[in-house]
């Protein structure tokens, strides 16, 4: 008998969803965010994590390797949430703070910085996931 996943309030991961490497995976990315924050009760949080995830969807489809991704949204303690997005390149991400004139790409990391409280990339052997953490209260 296989029992229904059961959201949950903290842990790892709390939602997560592999999906192709194209443009197109950050509107499921952004559904996925909208389903964890509402679920864990901080909807007034869901504006900045859905900016936060489209910019780290769109790095990875841009400098990923394989044909996939892979979406997490989790709770490592109740007053945070973290967005994060694996693939399989091991280039680490620079936040570019240069003004390029009319260049409107690879600014994301700059949108990140600033809605977020922390991120970083964690390095794996085989790639590595760029994430995301924003404070927040302890709803449910």
């Amino acid at each position: 008998m296989t029992v229904p996943a059961t959201p949950r309030p903290t842990g790892h991961p709390g939602y997560s969803e592999t999906l192709p490497r194209e443009p197109e995976s950050a509107a499921v990315a952004r559904r996925l965010v909208r389903t964890a924050l509402a679920t864990w009760g901080l909807e007034e949080h869901i504006d900045d994590a859905v900016v936060v995830i489209t910019e780290l969807v769109s790095n990875a489809v841009v400098h990923g390797r394989l044909p996939s991704i892979r979406v997490i949204v989790s709770r490592p303690t109740k007053n945070w949430v973290r967005l994060g997005v694996v693939d399989r390149s091991k280039a680490v991400p620079v936040m570019r703070t240069d003004s390029n004139g009319d260049q409107l790409q690879g600014r994301g990391l700059v949108l990140v910085d600033a809605l977020t409280e922390r991120w970083g990339t964690d390095l794996y052997g085989w790639g590595k996931q760029v994430w995301g953490e924003l404070k927040c209260g302890a709803a449910r």
